[in-house]
């Protein structure tokens, strides 16, 4: 009778511990904490791995026997149970904003943005815009702000690039059906699916949503992919930045008027929006449109309320970055908003121009979203500045320095990009509760105290794993494309785990120059191979599929890289995703970032490295002329301007190549009798000190509160 009795309480506590662990995959908190994630791993590794380590695919994929082994391993039924309890406190616990504003006010902030980059195995994101968006919901989850987001279920996510024999790079989309995801979609109260029917022109497009969790904060997908639909209709939400101009319209009709339609639907008591980025600008018109209907107001009564209770951040001082359409495309697919707000054709498109009754300009979505946002920003304080210059002529009448513009600089979610190990040596010395003191000074003020072998010693750890990693996608690559001239065995030789380390990982864009440190190749050549203080250098990155002058940076890079001179020492690391950049940031001596400046709006990559220990090489654009302060890294270019010529190009790289050879590779070779750097582990601490006491997104989504949230709901 015993043995069956204990028979069935381990058949209960493997039932329960399934459960648990089905509970803790359905929601995106495993992404940020480490030992859920393990979790997944010990109960299926090589499927978690294989799946861009999605738990949902690999809990389904385990077997009657594994479930059974699972069930009796009593350290990890343990395990389960406490992440659980772990993840249900978290869930129910008293938050940092219930605690500082209780129910001062009501109502929820409502987050549109076209893309979130939550973790790779939920690859609804292209680049810095996503990556940046993922990091606010999880801030925003662990302060417990009244939170909603909106955002596409990209069916199709975005592109997974590879290079083929020919060294070009290739695009490959995968479809992520629902149910491999936490996706869980919406229904009506009487449990029939919600349906939402969006007008796009002379027709009407129907949509479903899903529902994801981030912690505390719901994040909903709209999605097109409907036998209702026709076959263009349906391919809508299939790929992320992508199409015609045709396609991109009404995929931010989706968001915009769609997304507010979806909130209506649900019943949400949203005082306020926020408008990541101009995708979702068409949503103010549709909120006027509501407003003049619901309480019989005049266009500009509903105008004036829309505009106090909207929030507007631009990220990007690229032209090209400010979504535009032709005037008669929008005539197309909004022209019924003319009658609905009682305007002319040229009051209307008057909204989104810089300059109202020049019928030259195209509409743009900036200006739209600016006009009809009282709280706009940039984001940091020079792309403010740079912001206020680009569009003062929105604001006629004021001088410059009257443009209603701010900043609010970036950060980053730290426990998304923090290495579990380097989470365990703040642990020791900052203390157990230093995430919920993250952005205070003094919390950081004890990394003084960190002894300079154990962080050294740790951080080498971080680049052995980086360098095998990147010695294992080397092979990856050699097998799929047999491009690189280069037998597997010799991908083992690649990178040396003592050689100074250096990173660039970014979105291949012209203006961020990739290639800038070869405009001199047989001077970097002498810097890299230098026996007695030798450098390499990893680089990951994509181009946009139609970013022609992106893929020939990313082929020249290849070249490059295959080289005698280089072969070695030069490694490009395909399809550059959260996984690859977890490993970069946490492996690399320096961050490298050459960008035009005045032409990086922030640049959150490389806010990471100095969580580790790393060190920042970068122009002094975006982010790091408020980050930088001469012991946490170094300054290129002494903050000038590029002025678009060759002459700009020279001179950053003389600069670049100048730190590489008198200071950087001095101060990292210049070693104690026990190997350890004399004066390079003060300069890592530093950065540890400084940087992500400041640039992170709890700071960033406390400042987003108090500047504009707080104030835009009172208004409501």
């Amino acid at each position: 009778m015993a043995k069956k009795s204990t028979s069935r309480t381990r058949a209960s506590g493997g039932s329960d511990m399934l459960g648990q662990l089905g509970e803790i995959a359905a929601n995106c908190w495993w992404t940020w904490n480490p030992a859920a994630s393990d979790l997944f791993a010990r109960a299926n590794r090589s499927v978690f791995l294989a799946s861009d380590k999605n738990p949902i695919v690999a809990l389904s994929a385990l077997s009657a026997s594994q479930k059974r082994l699972l069930a009796t391993d009593e350290e990890f039924v343990a395990d389960v149970k406490a992440t659980h309890s772990e993840f249900r406190q978290y869930m129910r616990g008293r938050t940092w904003y219930a605690a500082k504003y209780g129910k001062k006010v009501k109502g929820l902030t409502a987050y549109f943005c076209m893309e979130y980059a939550l973790h790779e195995s939920l690859p609804f994101y292209a680049g810095g815009l996503g990556v940046l968006a993922g990091d606010h919901l999880k801030s925003a989850s662990d302060l417990g702000i009244p939170f909603v987001a909106i955002g596409i279920y990209w069916k199709k996510g975005y592109t997974r690039q590879y290079v083929d024999k020919s060294g070009h790079p290739t695009d490959e989309f995968r479809s992520l059906a629902p149910n491999k995801t936490p996706l869980a979609e919406v229904v009506k109260p009487n449990g029939r699916p919600l349906r939402l029917k969006i007008p796009m022109g002379s027709r009407k497009v129907v949509a479903r949503a899903w529902r994801l969790d981030v912690g505390r904060v719901p994040l909903y997908l709209l999605d097109t992919d409907l036998p209702e639909n026709t076959a263009q209709d349906r391919k809508l939400t299939h790929v992320l930045y992508s199409g015609d101009r045709d396609t991109r319209i009404r995929q931010e009709i989706l968001l915009g008027i769609g997304g507010w339609g979806l909130i209506k639907e649900l019943g949400l008591k949203v005082s306020a929006c926020h408008l990541n980025e101009g995708h979702a600008a068409f949503l103010s018109l549709e909120r006027i449109t509501e407003r003049m209907k619901l309480k019989k107001q005049g266009f500009k009564q509903a105008m004036a309320y829309v505009h106090r209770t909207s929030v507007f951040t631009t990220h990007t001082p690229v032209p090209a970055g400010n979504e535009e359409f032709d005037p008669a495309l929008i005539d197309v697919y909004l022209k019924g908003y003319l009658k609905k707000l009682g305007l002319t054709h040229e009051e209307f498109h008057d909204l989104a121009r810089v300059t109202p009754g020049n019928s030259a300009e195209n509409f743009g979505m900036t200006p739209l979203a600016l006009r009809t946002s009282k709280y706009a920003n940039g984001v940091a304080a020079l792309h403010g500045k740079i912001a206020r210059r680009m569009w003062k002529r929105v604001y006629p009448g004021k001088k410059l320095t009257e443009v209603p513009i701010g900043h609010v600089t970036n950060g980053i979610h730290l426990k998304t990009w923090l290495h579990p190990e380097m989470g365990e040596l703040l642990d020791e010395f900052l203390g157990d509760s230093w995430e919920d003191k993250q952005d205070l000074a003094r919390t950081w003020a004890a990394c003084k105290h960190i002894p300079d072998e154990s962080l050294w010693k740790l951080h080498q750890k971080f680049k052995a794993e980086l360098i095998d990693f990147c010695r294992q996608k080397v092979k990856e690559q050699i097998r799929r494309s047999r491009s690189r001239g280069m037998k597997i065995a010799e991908a083992d030789k690649l990178l040396d785990p003592r050689a100074l380390t250096i990173g660039f990982a970014r979105r291949f864009a012209p203006y961020k120059r990739a290639t800038l440190v070869f405009n001199d190749p047989g001077r970097l050549a002498k810097i890299l191979n230098n026996r007695k203080m030798p450098v390499q250098l990893i680089f990951a990155g994509k181009a946009h599929p139609a970013d022609s002058a992106g893929k020939e940076l990313i082929e020249k890079l290849i070249e490059y890289s295959q080289q005698p001179r280089f072969r070695k020492r030069i490694v490009f690391i395909e399809d550059y995703e959260m996984d690859v950049a977890r490993h970069m940031v946490a492996g690399v001596d320096i961050w490298l970032n050459n960008p035009e400046r005045p032409r990086e709006a922030s640049g959150t990559s490389g806010m990471k490295p100095s969580l580790h220990g790393g060190l920042n090489l970068s122009i002094l654009d975006g982010w790091w002329p408020e980050g930088f302060n001469r012991k946490n890294g170094w300054a290129i270019g002494k903050g000038k301007d590029h002025d678009g010529t060759n002459a700009s190009n020279r001179r950053d790289a003389n600069d670049l190549y100048r730190i590489l050879e008198k200071e950087a590779t001095v101060l990292y070779y210049e070693r104690d009798g026990s190997g350890i750097p004399t004066r390079w582990p003060a300069m890592m601490k530093n950065a540890l000190e400084t940087i992500p006491v400041y640039f992170n997104t709890h700071r960033q989504v406390k400042e987003y509160l108090t500047k504009y949230y707080l104030p835009a709901m009172r208004n409501a």
